[in-house]
C-alpha cells in the first residue's frame, strides 16, 4: 500500500465516526428546538419528518418536526431554520462549497479541488445551484441600507474610494437589444461595476503613499451607474468614512463615474488616474504628429508626463492648441484635447502627490482582473446576469475579508423565521 492511499484511507476511516459525531449532535439539537418551538397563529403541526443532510463528513438523516400553515403551499421546519440548514446542506458544508465555487475558475475544478484536497463528493451542478440559491442573498447583503451602528472606527488621514467597470460576456438573451461595440451594433457583454475602499496612514522613504496593510474592500453591481454609485457610498460609510481626515474619489475620466463622483461623494478630492490621462496624451500626441512611428512621438510624450506631473496641464492645452494651428489640424486635435480641458481641476498632479495621495488607480484596475476577469472572463464563458452576479458577490465578500460577517447575518436570517411571537398593539 503506498503512502498516498494510506492517508485517504485514513481520511475515510476519520470521517466516519466525525459523521455519525456530527449526526447525533445535530438531532439532539433538533429534538430540543422541536420541544421548545412556539407554532404562530394558524400553524399546525402535521408530523415528523426525515431529511438526508450533508455535511464536510458525510451525510446523515435528521428527524425534525413539519409544520403547515393553512392557506400558504410553503410549510415551515423551525429546526432547519434554527440549524441554518442550506437546502439540505451543513452550514459549514454551505460556506465551503460557496467559497470554492467563487474562487475557482470553473464549477467543475471547484468539484475537483472539493474532491482531492477534503474528500467531499459535491458535483459541479450542485455546486452552481447552491451558489446561486444562496448567492441571491450575497449580492442584497452588498446592496443593504447603511445603519451607523455598521460604521467601522477609522483614524486615516486618507480613505480612497475608486471605481471602474468592464464587460462580461453573457448569453445572447441577457443582451436582446443592447447596443455594443461589434460591427452590427450588437454588444456580447454586459457592463459590470467594481467598487473598492481602501485606507492610507503613511509614505514611505520617497514620499510615495502606502496603502494600508488589508484596507481594501470590494462591492459589485451588474445595475446601472445610478444604482451602483449609492451602493458604493455606503460601502464608503460602513468602513467610517465621516471619520477619514479626506476622501479622495480615484477614478478614469469617463463621464458616469465623473457623475458618480460628484453626487455620491459631494465635495470630496477627484483624481482622475494618471495612466488614463497618459492614454489620451498618447491620442493627442497621435493626431498632432500624424502616428505613433513619428520620430517624436515618444519623446514628446515623456515631456507630456513630465509637464502633467508638475500641474502643467493647462500650458499642454495652450501649447498644444498653438502648434495645432500651425500644423493645420486644430478640429481633430481640439477634438482629442477635450479629455484634458474637461478635466483641468482633477488633473493636478504636482499637487496631489504633494500632499502624498495616489494620482494611480492601480488597486482597481487590478480589481477588475482578479475578482471579476479571472472568474468570469474565462475562454467559452457566457453568463446570466443572476450567474455572474450572485458570484461576484461571493468574491468580494471573499476578498474583502467578510464570510464570517456574512455567514453570521445569514444564520440569524434563518433564526428569525422562527420568531412566532405576534406583535401586541
Amino acid at each position: 500500500m503506498d503512502v498516498q492511499q494510506l492517508e485517504v484511507l485514513v481520511r475515510t476511516a476519520i470521517f466516519k465516526p466525525a459523521n455519525q459525531l456530527v449526526g447525533y449532535l445535530l438531532q439532539a439539537a433538533a429534538d430540543r428546538i422541536d420541544a421548545a418551538y412556539q407554532p404562530a397563529p394558524g400553524q399546525h403541526r402535521k408530523d415528523r419528518q426525515s431529511i438526508t443532510v450533508q455535511g464536510i463528513f458525510g451525510s446523515f438523516e435528521l428527524e425534525r418536526d413539519y409544520y403547515y400553515h393553512e392557506g400558504k403551499k410553503l410549510g415551515h421546519i423551525p429546526a432547519d431554520a434554527a440549524l441554518g440548514l442550506e437546502v439540505g446542506h451543513t452550514p459549514a458544508l454551505a460556506r465551503l462549497v460557496c467559497l470554492e465555487g467563487a474562487d475557482e475558475t470553473s464549477y467543475q475544478k471547484a468539484e475537483n479541488h472539493l474532491r482531492e484536497t477534503g474528500g467531499i463528493p459535491f458535483e459541479a451542478r450542485q455546486i452552481q445551484r447552491l451558489v446561486q440559491h444562496v448567492g441571491a442573498d450575497a449580492q442584497l447583503w452588498q446592496e443593504r441600507e447603511f445603519q451607523p451602528a455598521e460604521a467601522e472606527p477609522c483614524d486615516a488621514p486618507v480613505m480612497y474610494v475608486s471605481a471602474d467597470g468592464t464587460g462580461a460576456p453573457m448569453r445572447k438573451s441577457e443582451l436582446v437589444g443592447r447596443a455594443g461595440k461589434q460591427a452590427d451594433g450588437t454588444a456580447k457583454t454586459r457592463q459590470v461595476y467594481l467598487g473598492c475602499v481602501f485606507t492610507q496612514h503613511g509614505r514611505d522613504e520617497k514620499g510615495h503613499p502606502i496603502r494600508d496593510w488589508e484596507s481594501t474592500t470590494y462591492v459589485s453591481s451588474l445595475d446601472s451607474i445610478d444604482q451602483f454609485g449609492p451602493m458604493l457610498r455606503r460601502e464608503a460609510l460602513r468602513r467610517g468614512m465621516g471619520q477619514a481626515g479626506k476622501v479622495v474619489v480615484l477614478i478614469d475620466g469617463a463621464n458616469g463615474l465623473e457623475n458618480m463622483g460628484k453626487v455620491c461623494f459631494k465635495d470630496e478630492i477627484q483624481i482622475v488616474d494618471f495612466y488614463h490621462a497618459m492614454d489620451h496624451a498618447g491620442d493627442v500626441l497621435q493626431t498632432l504628429l500624424g502616428n505613433k512611428g513619428h520620430p517624436e512621438y515618444k519623446s514628446r510624450q515623456r515631456r507630456w508626463a513630465k509637464l502633467l506631473l508638475k500641474d502643467g496641464v493647462e500650458k499642454l492645452i495652450a501649447q498644444t492648441r498653438q502648434e495645432a494651428v500651425a500644423r493645420g489640424c486644430l478640429a481633430a486635435v481640439e477634438e482629442q484635447l477635450h479629455f484634458f480641458v474637461h478635466n483641468v481641476d482633477r488633473m493636478q498632479y504636482g499637487t496631489f502627490r504633494k500632499l502624498g495621495l495616489f494620482i494611480g488607480s492601480g488597486v482597481i484596475e487590478a480589481g477588475c482582473k482578479t475578482v471579476i476577469g479571472s472568474r468570469c472572463k474565462q475562454s467559452g464563458m457566457f453568463w446570466s446576469v443572476p450567474g455572474a452576479e450572485n458570484i461576484l458577490a461571493f468574491r468580494c465578500i471573499h476578498a474583502s475579508r467578510r464570510e464570517d460577517a456574512f455567514w453570521k447575518f445569514r444564520a440569524n436570517q434563518h433564526a428569525a423565521r422562527n420568531d412566532s411571537l405576534p406583535l401586541v398593539a
